[in-house]
């Protein structure tokens, strides 16, 4: 069974940096991709960040290109978003998944996911 746990939210300031980490388990994940989400109250959840395990290939987002890296650490099985320059709209949950049909921007395809991690970031 594969389980993601986030960790790394909190309260961060307009311009700020905060990292996110998503330790993954339960299977090897060679040909998946991880991706990050978000969820603000009252939105949609939209689509975030992605690495394909594997070749390590990444896809971001328009809102936060240029500010949020994604990463993966094969020796911990983490996938980790780097947040710079945070701004208050990047306040939401942020939420870790793990899709085995490749790289999806789509949330639907993501099968697994972590519980969430709130990210607040104050102007």
């Amino acid at each position: 069974q594969v389980q993601l746990v986030e960790s790394g939210g909190g309260l961060g300031q307009s311009g700020g940096s905060l990292r996110l980490s998503c330790a993954a388990s339960g299977r090897p994940f060679g040909s998946w991709s991880m991706g990050w989400f978000r969820q603000a109250p009252g939105k949609e959840r939209e689509f975030v960040a992605l690495i394909t395990w594997n070749a390590g290939s990444t896809r971001t987002a328009d809102s936060v290109k240029g500010r949020f890296t994604i990463s993966r650490e094969y020796a911990k099985n983490t996938v980790s978003l780097q947040m710079n320059s945070l701004k208050p709209e990047d306040t939401a949950v942020y939420y870790c998944a793990a899709n085995r049909g490749g790289i999806s921007y789509n949330s639907q395809h993501y099968e697994y996911w972590g519980q969430g991690t709130q990210v607040t970031v104050s102007s």
